[in-house]
Order: structure tokens, then C-alpha cells, then sequence
């Protein structure tokens, strides 16, 4: 039970971090609402899932990226200049997300 509060804990905060610039931006709040839960599902599986003996720190922001891609995607459709940015974001947070599990779970 612990493990699944402190893994919340952490997909709460990621996600209120990605989506701080968001709401600053005044996007529509579907899309905060999408990235948020993004975020927040994050953690489990890239807690929960063994990327073939790749670095601990690493991992969260490959399979981060990976998972985004789709999402990346559907937005460059309508905006090419948030590319880089949802690409760093999905890489830094991702990341951030590995080693705060890595610490503390």
C-alpha cells in the first residue's frame, strides 16, 4: 500500500509540473486534463515494467518518450513548434520520475 501512495504521490507531482505551463498558456483543459493523467499513470508502469537491463536512471525517460509519441503526433498536426518542447518535457520528467522511484521505492 505504500508503494502504491508514494508512486501516486510521485505521478501527482510530475504531472502537476507539466502541466504548470499549460495552465499558464491557457490551453484547452482537455488537453491539461490529458497530460495530467499522463503523468500520473506514468510512474506504475515505468516502475512496473523491466526495459531489457537498461540504467536505472535512464529508463523513465525512454519509455516516457516512447509512450508520448503518439500524443506528440496528434499535436503536431496542429502546432510544429511544441515538438521540441513535448519531446524535452516527456525526457526530463520521465527521468525525474525513474530516479525519484529509484530512491524511493
Amino acid at each position: 500500500m505504500k508503494t502504491i501512495l508514494i508512486t501516486a504521490l510521485i505521478g501527482i507531482i510530475g504531472g502537476i509540473i507539466d502541466i504548470l505551463p499549460m495552465v499558464k498558456m491557457k490551453l484547452d483543459k482537455y488537453s491539461i486534463i490529458s497530460a495530467f493523467v499522463f503523468y500520473l499513470i506514468m510512474p506504475f508502469i515505468i516502475f512496473n515494467t523491466d526495459l531489457f537491463g537498461t540504467i536505472w536512471w535512464i529508463k523513465g525517460g525512454i519509455m516516457t518518450l516512447a509512450l508520448g509519441v503518439p500524443v506528440i503526433i496528434i499535436v503536431s498536426k496542429e502546432d510544429k513548434k511544441s515538438i521540441p518542447p513535448m519531446v524535452v518535457m516527456s525526457v526530463v520528467l520521465g527521468t525525474l520520475i525513474g530516479v525519484a522511484g529509484h530512491f524511493t521505492i
